[in-house]
């Protein structure tokens, strides 16, 4: 794994003629890789300051189905990163592929670019963490005293911890229906759906009674854990998020397979649910799992309860960096201890028991976690309140912005938000939502940058403008890279020209982002005669 040695950018000596760098990428995913790249080849000068200490962000921490609906809508560098990970299998093209190969295929682009990278470098979100100069950034300054100055910054980080301490607009939660002319946004109840079998098409519901108090049918015994007795008004907002989990790269081959143990603190009353579920006959394995190669698998959540820890993570966007480690720590045992209790439990009927403990860890992914992966999936957190907002009507093709910087086209996707109980008296869930866009369509330009009177030398390509719902569709990972890289262009007009990131005129950035391959509108293939 690349280890770029940590460089310095010096304290700022403020009034300084000239700052350290035209472009400070801040952030942890890979949308900041593809960014900084960007920067670097158009010959500005960049440093990518990266929050932990590997680089590619989910890309590269287990999430190893992509999620591209069309190959065709990718290009750039998220295209060179999925091309660097094929001809390690022999291919031109792999966007399934082993955790190791993608942090593989992201170093050596890094290393190849002669990007500068400090690792490990976590902003300072209190007083000072960010300087400005009225609205500008001026330089932000990292918990170990490190001082980056910038003419742009470019906010790539999974919370949008930058735009929020330079004091720029943004949401947490879930928009009313009404505010955008949204039908998929806000509260969505489970409990007012056709009661069938589950798939893709209408997700993750309960398909069987299951009681919800820790004594069954005795509500004075309380409600288990992370049930709530409220009652969800559909269509209408509140500051609640998705769930986050772990994605895991499990493996069934004995000779590289970790079984699932027992973790330490280990309470079966935390998984009390998953026991009723399966009592009450729903036997489905509550697992999306996508083959990779070599035997391996990516294991996602699926179902009623999987290993989405429902509920568990609403303060993670403006939590403290050591609160939000607490919540780490408490998905990681929920979802150890939901590994275990599949594979092991005597209540688990036996031909789920015997699907399950065939699956383990992998020995060598992530061996200095034991194969667990070692960045939560942050599905959502922070987004910006931009210059515009993609709603769904941006995704379902009902209006469409004159500025698109990348093509987006999973399906507007919100896994669940909390556990209530309806007024039958039973489980069911809030906040998903499936709706799969009829072509693939385009992110504004202006959906990255913020209001102007904001902060005018700052762009957002992760926690971008966008509703609960739209966010949904575009928060895939070579979606995310695109963005990145479109703001790392948007960003050295911006210098060149001496404008402000909301004045640089889109023409060039067009051309910018034909001449790197990346598609901004959608040609459907002519159909076969």
């Amino acid at each position: 794994m690349l280890r770029p040695t940590l460089l310095l950018a010096g304290a700022l000596a403020l009034g300084a003629a000239e700052p350290t760098y035209d472009i400070v990428v801040y952030g942890d995913s890979s949308a900041a890789v593809a960014a900084a790249v960007q920067a670097q080849r158009q010959g500005s000068k960049v440093v990518l300051v990266n929050s932990t200490r590997f680089l590619g962000g989910m890309t590269c921490s287990g999430l190893s189905a992509s999620d591209i609906f069309h190959r065709e809508a990718v290009g750039g560098v998220a295209r060179e990163i999925y091309g660097r990970i094929g001809r390690h299998y022999g291919k031109t093209y792999v966007d399934y592929f082993e955790p190791h190969v993608a942090q593989a295929a992201v170093d050596g682009l890094v290393k190849d670019s002669g990007l500068e990278v400090a690792l490990g470098e976590q902003l300072d979100r209190g007083p000072g963490g960010v300087t400005k100069d009225g609205t500008r950034i001026v330089a932000i300054r990292t918990l170990s005293g490190k001082v980056y100055s910038a003419k742009v910054f470019i906010d790539a980080s999974y919370v949008g911890d930058l735009m929020a301490a330079a004091g720029v607009s943004y949401a947490v939660g879930r928009e009313p229906n009404a505010l955008h002319g949204e039908t998929l946004n806000g509260m969505q109840r489970g409990d007012d759906k056709p009661r069938r079998h589950y798939t893709q098409g209408d997700k993750d519901h309960f398909i069987k009674d299951v009681d919800p108090y820790v004594k069954p049918g005795d509500p004075a015994s309380g409600l288990l854990p992370f049930v709530f007795a409220e009652n969800p008004v559909k269509g209408e907002g509140d500051r609640r998020i998705q769930a986050y989990n772990y994605r895991l790269c499990v493996t069934t081959d004995p000779a590289n397979r970790l079984p699932f143990g027992k973790p330490a603190g280990y309470r079966e009353l935390d998984h009390e649910m998953l026991l009723r579920n399966l009592e009450a006959g729903d036997h489905r394995l509550p697992a999306l799992i996508h083959k990779l190669p070599n035997g391996k698998a990516d294991w996602n959540s699926m179902h009623a309860v999987g290993t989405d820890y429902v509920g568990a993570n609403w303060e993670y966007p403006e939590a403290s960096y050591e609160r939000r480690l607490e919540i780490e720590r408490a998905h990681e045992l929920y979802i150890r201890g939901h590994l275990w209790t599949l594979g092991n439990h005597p209540r688990v009927p036996a031909a789920v028991r015997d699907v399950a403990a065939r699956y383990g860890l992998c020995k060598d992914e992530f061996a200095d976690r034991g194969g667990f992966s070692p960045m939560i999936y942050i599905r959502e957190a922070r987004r910006l309140q931009g210059a515009y907002v993609m709603t769904e009507l941006d995704c379902k093709g009902k209006r469409s912005p004159a500025d698109p910087v990348a093509l987006a086209s999973f399906g507007l996707d919100s896994h669940a938000v909390r556990y209530f109980v309806t007024a039958r008296g039973f489980l069911e869930r809030d906040g998903v939502i499936w709706n799969v866009p009829p072509r693939p369509y385009g992110v504004s330009y202006r959906s990255l940058v913020p209001k102007k009177e904001e902060c005018p030398n700052l762009l957002v390509p992760v926690c971008l403008s966008a509703t609960h719902a739209a966010h949904g569709s575009i928060r895939m990972e070579p979606v995310f890279m695109q963005l990145g890289q479109a703001a790392a262009m948007a960003a050295g007009i911006a210098i060149r020209q001496g404008v402000d990131v909301q004045s640089v005129p889109y023409a060039p950035v067009r051309d910018l982002l034909k001449a790197a391959n990346l598609p901004v509108e959608w040609t459907a293939a002519p159909k076969k005669k």
